[in-house]
């Protein structure tokens, strides 16, 4: 198991402001209630995983967060902001500091993984220079070579991502959220479509990076092996509510298999 956060960091964090604070937030689609009235914090540093069945809300959790779904009620606070009251303006300059790795990498596929990477410069600014490697300032290429040396890709920036493995896409994917230099990491089942290793290699590599910038990172887990891991905590949903908090220190193996075994049998 990767080394927890040591105590004298946990007691800084917890001294801290959550980076993320929510209370009695409800998600409902016609006909069909989501999330019912979640309330838990996050605090900064800590790496948290989310586990629960599939269609337990898990991923619409993460979009309510941002606002990429809208939220049918409840507070949300992430990094000082209150988010269900910010204006379009406000929320797109909170998005850009909000880290975010889906399943699927929505990469560009004819861009080289450079070309990629520097995208994720249009969080902090906009033009021509921001799409492509031959329109980029020196100082944005460069970032954006250091962010692929990150994840072990320097020697493959100027190919084509649609030459690159699965797991590769994924870490180039990361190396753009990197580009971003973002606070807080939101990740859906990153590893979701890899092969075991490749998965594990990436779930390593997004702990390594909360550990080494101080990151906040919570990440929807459906392999039990890397939910105890990779994460000093596990929330679990069930039935639209918060069924499981606890520190992953303390987490029984036994009994984390049977939430994930009732999770996915519900």
């Amino acid at each position: 198991m990767n080394a927890p956060l040591p105590p004298q960091a946990l007691a800084g964090s917890a001294r801290a402001e959550p980076v993320l604070a929510v209370a009695g937030l409800t998600k409902a689609f016609p006909g069909r209630q989501v999330l019912r009235g979640l309330d838990f914090t996050l605090s900064p540093g800590q790496a948290t995983a989310l586990i629960g069945a599939n269609g337990s809300g898990k991923s619409t959790l993460l979009r309510c967060l941002v606002r990429l779904v809208e939220p049918t009620s409840g507070e949300i606070r992430m990094l000082g902001r209150d988010v269900p009251m910010l204006a379009p303006r406000a929320l797109r300059r909170l998005r850009a500091e909000v880290g975010i790795v889906w399943q699927r990498h929505n990469l560009v596929p004819r861009l080289s993984a450079l070309s990629n990477v520097i995208h994720g410069v249009q969080a902090r600014m906009s033009g021509p220079h921001a799409w492509a490697q031959s329109l980029a300032p020196a100082p944005v290429r460069g970032e954006a070579m250091e962010c692929l040396a990150r994840v072990g890709l320097a020697d493959r920036a100027l190919l084509r991502v649609d030459s690159l493995s699965g797991g590769q896409q994924q870490r180039v994917a990361i190396a753009r959220m990197l580009m971003q230099r973002p606070a807080f990491i939101l990740a859906d089942e990153p590893d979701a479509s890899l092969d075991p290793q490749t998965g594990e290699e990436v779930m390593s590599l997004l702990l390594d990076l909360v550990r080494e910038e101080g990151l906040s990172l919570l990440v929807i887990s459906h392999r039990l092996e890397h939910t105890l891991r990779f994460s000093d905590r596990i929330l679990g949903l069930a039935n639209g509510r918060i069924a499981l908090d606890l520190p992953t220190s303390r987490a029984n193996p036994t009994s984390l298999r049977r939430f994930f075994d009732h999770a996915e049998a519900a």
